[in-house]
């Protein structure tokens, strides 16, 4: 079942490396980055505190981890900046209700197959990996408890 579920978690990273692979530019892939981040659910100002406000970002990251049955994690997060936002909706779509070892087992194989390693700026590059490493402890966590 693991297997399978890792397999999942593979495809839909493949699903995000098609969908851009779409586009033609990096304009318009920036503009459909933007517009995933735009659906992003609503997230509560009390959830906005520093507990939740993820390290090493330059624009704003608040992220809320949440217990699911099933040994699984649901993740809501929001930023102040656009691209933050889409990025986030991304890697939501990857990590949200997956167990920590369906997380811990899945490297962001997407960031370089899309070619957003070379197309972010530094800093949004440092915020992307603070916001993985922030939900891979989140998972360890899970695992330690």
């Amino acid at each position: 079942m693991v297997d399978s579920q890792i397999a999942d978690i593979q495809s839909t990273q493949q699903e995000i490396v098609d969908e851009l692979a779409f586009f033609d530019d990096w304009a318009d892939k920036y503009r459909y980055i933007i517009d995933l981040g735009r659906k992003l659910p609503v997230f509560p100002e009390v959830w906005k505190t520093e507990e939740n406000k993820v390290k090493g970002c330059q624009s704003q990251v608040w992220l809320k981890v949440e217990d699911m049955p099933e040994n699984r994690l649901k993740l809501h997060a929001i930023s102040d900046a656009a691209i933050v936002s889409g990025l986030i909706a991304i890697i939501l779509r990857i990590y949200d209700e997956r167990t920590p070892q369906e997380i811990l087992s899945t490297p962001p194989d997407f960031i370089k197959a899309t070619g957003l390693d070379g197309h972010l700026s530094p800093t949004r590059s440092t915020g992307l990996a603070a916001m993985l490493r922030t939900i891979r402890a989140h998972a360890e966590r899970r695992l330690a408890a």
